[in-house]
């Protein structure tokens, strides 16, 4: 993997006390360039996010342990360190502009997949926020090389 590259991230968020029609549950995506690289056993990929309507920019931090565990620091407009270990339930305060709120993250299942030129992610969990369920999440990253003649805008 080089140091530079295309970060990829899809959420999926379906509300828990609705069931809506699949066409109402779109996918957000956000495509990014990014830094990587490997230290002590662990993936860290680094990048900015800006967010619509939200003045300044997220700096964003992704560490991936093996294949059981992921984490994802943001720091700037949102702050949070949320943990997604496998069968595992984590909890962690999210800072917003509009104020902060304790959320759950009951990892359900993970999958990661790690080549020379690129890593895919997938997590599945159900979010709560102070204590109640909101949400069934997916999370979809690629993490790609930009010398990797593979990338597309399309997934």
């Amino acid at each position: 993997m080089t140091r530079d590259v295309i970060v990829r991230i899809s959420g999926l968020h379906q509300d828990a006390m609705e069931d809506l029609p699949d066409e109402e549950n779109v996918p957000i995506e956000v495509m990014s360039p990014g830094s990587y690289y490997w230290r002590n056993g662990k993936h860290y990929v680094i990048y900015d996010e800006v967010t619509e309507g939200i003045p300044g920019v997220t700096k964003n931090e992704i560490k991936i342990t093996g294949d059981n565990s992921l984490e994802i620091i943001k720091r700037g407009a949102a702050n949070s360190h949320m943990i997604f270990e496998k069968n595992k339930k984590s909890q962690t305060y999210y800072q917003t502009p509009y104020g902060q709120m304790l959320v759950g993250i009951h990892t359900r299942d993970m999958e990661v997949n790690v080549s020379e030129q690129k890593i895919d992610v997938s997590v599945d969990y159900e979010l709560d926020v102070n204590y109640e369920p909101l949400a069934d999440c997916k999370i979809r990253m690629n993490i790609l090389s930009r010398s990797n003649g593979e990338f597309s805008l399309c997934i």
